[in-house]
Parts: structure tokens; sequence; C-alpha cells
């Protein structure tokens, strides 16, 4: 009789729900990943490792789905050598529950008229994305995947979100302004964001339409896909 969880549902920590090892380890560094763990109750602890992901993966051949996957598996695959190699001891958070460690990692791009776009490289670029937002609907693509260990066990899967916005989204304020000036001066980190997209900021919502999706899947990481491969990996470590 497996325990089913809804992103609407939560009240404690799924882990704990669940009988499954915490703090969980977060192999990211994302602002808005840990809001959504927060969010979601989960007890983690952020332990990031970088890798070289511009070398990982075909951004002009390789589908979305199939990139994110690639880089978050890239992502977990170091993270665990590293945890395995006893490398990571200093830095691990004092064990709450169950035995070894489950490891989160992730990956997200922007889609937008068939081009795989990532964190713009500068300002002019996040402009030039922007006003291409107003004319079409850009479509985020994250991955995420659970790595228990030292069993090995690991379980994957990617969401998606398309995001409408009005053509407003191009204009300028009376002061001459436009939408990424007003973040930038706002202090906002769009260069962080894939695609300069951040939904979240008050001046984005502003243009919004609709999403066709979940808002935190377009921040990085749905809360929806994160229970299933819990229990999805629950059902792996659970077998006899």
């Amino acid at each position: 009789n497996p325990l089913k969880f809804t992103a609407e549902t939560m009240m404690t920590d799924p882990l704990q729900e669940m009988d499954l090892p915490r703090p969980l380890i977060l192999g990211s560094g994302s602002f808005t990943r840990k809001l959504i763990l927060k969010e979601m109750g989960i007890d983690f602890k952020v332990i990031k490792r970088p890798i070289d992901e511009k070398n990982i993966g075909d951004r002009l051949n390789d589908n979305p789905e199939q990139l994110v996957l690639t880089l978050a598996k890239a992502k977990a695959d170091h993270l665990v050598s590293e945890l395995s190699k006893g490398n990571l001891n200093q830095e691990l958070p004092q064990k709450v529950a169950g035995e070894g460690w489950i490891v989160l990692t992730g990956d997200q791009v922007v889609t937008h008229d068939g081009l795989i776009i990532e964190k713009p490289e500068n300002v002019a670029e996040a402009k030039r994305r922007v006003v291409g937002y107003g004319k079409s609907p850009p479509q985020t693509v994250g991955s995420c995947v659970l790595t228990h260990v030292p069993s090995g066990n690991q379980v994957s899967g990617v969401d998606t979100a398309t995001i409408f916005f009005r053509p407003t989204i191009a204009d300028k304020t009376e002061d001459g302004l436009d939408l990424v000036d007003r973040l930038v001066r706002d202090e906002a980190p769009i260069l962080d964001c894939a695609g300069g997209l951040m939904i979240e900021h008050p001046f984005v919502k502003e243009h919004l339409d609709r999403i066709e999706g979940t808002e935190d899947s377009v921040m990085g990481l749905s809360k929806d896909l994160v229970l299933r491969l819990l229990e999805e990996l629950k059902g792996k470590l659970s077998a006899p």
C-alpha cells in the first residue's frame, strides 16, 4: 500500500514519511531549488562539486529532455564518486535517519523557437531573449536525478512547462527602461537563470499570461516529480 503524496498534500518531510535516509544531499547551489525543497519540508544539505557542463552533450543535436538528463546524471556521478571516496566527509551533515545518503542533482534548459537556450552570456543576450518571448512562448525542460549511496540505486525524470507572455514584455517604461534593465537595477540574478527567465520576480509576473505546467517546474525543480521519484526510489530500496 504505497504512500501517495502530492505537492498540495505535504505536511511533514516526505523523507520521514517514506522512511528514507535524511537529510538529503542537494548537489546544487541554485537559490530556487533550495527554496522549493524548503517549501516541500525536505531536510537537506547543499554540497556542490561543479563539473564542466559545456563539454557534456550536444546543444545543437540532442533533444532537450536527453540533454538535461545527461547533465544531471553527470553531476550525480561526480558527486557520488567524491562521496564514495570519502572526500566529502568534512561537509556531510549529521545523519538524522536511514542508511546511506540520497543525492539530488538536476539541470534545466529553456527551449525557444526550436533552440536550446541556457544561461545568457550577458545582459544584451538576455534582452534579445525577452523580446522573443513576447512573440512566441518559451518552454522549460528540467531534470531531477536521485541517487542512493552506497547502493547505487538511481531514478530520474524530466518535467516541462510552457510560459506564455503578453507582448508587453518587450515594452519600455516611461524612463526608457526595459524589463531586463529593471531586473538588473533590482539586482535580480538573471544571468544565473536558464534563458534569463525569472517568472517568480514581480517585474516578470506583470507580463505573464499563463503557464502550462507548474511554477516550481519553471523555477527549476518540479515538486511532483521529486515526490514521484522519491516513491520510485523507496520501491527500489525496499525490493528484496
